[in-house]
């Protein structure tokens, strides 16, 4: 019997792959039936079929490029009846907080309050990091901005590509509030006191111990989008498992940039100033469908990780952004990203050193759940990950223009 199907479909080329898992241990004869909303494996007197989501309808009279690959399954082309309806990717912060009205932050990791009925006068979108740099480069006159710094006043919120800022006069605090870390060392050398000082700026979460954001002055703090939920007052905090999480928000980030930025390289870099992951945005049409099979031909990681569960049915779907990466932990392709840190098409996202480990496990999990012969194209890695309605697809293809290729590597490693 088949081991379930993985089923990407591009909506801007109204195209789909359709790869039919092969079960373990194999099982001969297999027939495979195509409808426009069904698709089913029959073999070993037994039949396994999946409806598709409302709204997907192939062509079966354009099923092509049949193949079987040892270990991998049946893989088959075909296009599109009508195209899926289109998805809004693009949920950002700014559109989520609104001003006049009451908000409290809850630590995504336990739960726990950090703000409490917060209510914002004003929601303004920051500049992008660079901006002091380029207003030397307009301005034929001393930069008028040299000595100004654009922290929030008390009922301001200042939102960021990957952050919000936040006045902490006045906070409506609860006992278990965030606190600066305040664990020191013995250091000797200039690195190391500058290591300490920036310990001394980290803003943790008081029950759990995760970092939440750092203290940017005495009384503006920063918090990371990775790390906080922002509900209403009225609302309740509802716990996401935090691999869903994290990469909603990564994808949200890498979405809204490209469209707004017209950027599609990014580099991931830590707190600590280190780069982790290379990430090349590919697409973001793309809608995925998966069927987990029988559970003992399919029993590993899935795509789609936490959020595929059995209660999500028999086949989960997931809009999609495509995406190219490489990890760049232990010094791995470091002439890569120094050419890519220097090149000022590539947009930084900044998250705690924390998080960018998290992510590559997460996407070194996903990588290995894919076919075998889809983890690898023209030597880039391949990786699906996951998160709410938005879902990521890490495909490897060669880049006109890149330095080095992307090599495919065992994973330990990253995402979006």
């Amino acid at each position: 019997m088949a081991g379930g199907f993985l089923l990407e479909i591009r909506r801007g080329t109204q195209s789909a792959l359709l790869v039919i898992r092969e079960a373990d241990p194999p099982s001969s004869p297999l027939d495979v039936w195509v409808a426009a909303d069904r698709v089913e494996a029959r073999g070993g007197g037994s039949c396994q079929a999946a409806a598709l989501p409302a709204g997907v309808s192939l062509a079966p009279s354009s099923c092509r490029g049949l193949r079987r690959l040892p270990g991998d399954g049946l893989h088959l082309r075909m296009r599109l009846r009508r195209p899926p309806p289109s998805a809004d990717l693009v949920f950002t912060l700014r559109e989520s907080l609104k001003p006049q009205k009451n908000y409290v932050f809850y630590c995504q990791s336990c739960g726990d309050i950090i703000v409490k009925d917060r209510k914002f006068l004003r929601v303004l979108p920051l500049p992008s990091e660079n901006w002091s740099a380029l207003v030397e480069e307009w301005c034929c006159h001393p930069n008028p901005f040299a000595r100004s710094t654009l922290h929030p006043q008390h009922g301001d919120c200042f939102l960021g590509d990957t952050f919000f800022l936040l006045n902490s006069g006045n906070e409506s605090h609860v006992p278990e509030s965030p606190m600066c870390c305040s664990e020191t060392g013995h250091h000797t050398s200039q690195s190391g006191s500058n290591s300490k000082s920036k310990e001394n700026t980290r803003v943790i979460c008081k029950r759990c111990k995760t970092m939440l954001g750092e203290t940017v002055s005495s009384d503006t703090i920063k918090y990371y989008v990775t790390q906080v939920i922002i509900q209403p007052s009225e609302g309740s905090f509802s716990p996401t498992p935090r691999s869903q999480f994290l990469q909603s928000m990564v994808a949200q980030c890498l979405v809204e940039l490209s469209s707004a930025k017209t950027t599609f390289r990014f580099t991931v870099k830590g707190d600590n100033g280190k780069i982790y992951i290379l990430i090349w945005l590919l697409n973001s049409d793309t809608l995925l469908v998966e069927s987990l099979g029988s559970s003992s031909s399919h029993s590993v990681f899935t795509l789609f990780g936490d959020i595929f569960m059995p209660s999500s049915g028999p086949v989960g779907t997931w809009n999609a952004v495509k995406v190219l990466y490489q990890p760049c932990i232990k010094s791995r392709n470091k002439d890569l990203a120094d050419a890519w840190e220097n090149d000022i098409g590539v947009h930084p996202l900044k998250f705690p050193a924390e998080t960018c480990l998290e992510l590559l496990l997460i996407l070194g999990l996903s990588t290995t759940s894919l076919p075998p012969s889809l983890r690898c194209m023209n030597s880039f890695q391949v990786r699906i990950s996951c998160y709410f309605s938005i879902k990521v697809l890490l495909l490897g293809k060669k880049i006109p223009g890149a330095h080095k290729p992307f090599q495919s590597k065992g994973l330990s490693s990253v995402v979006v």
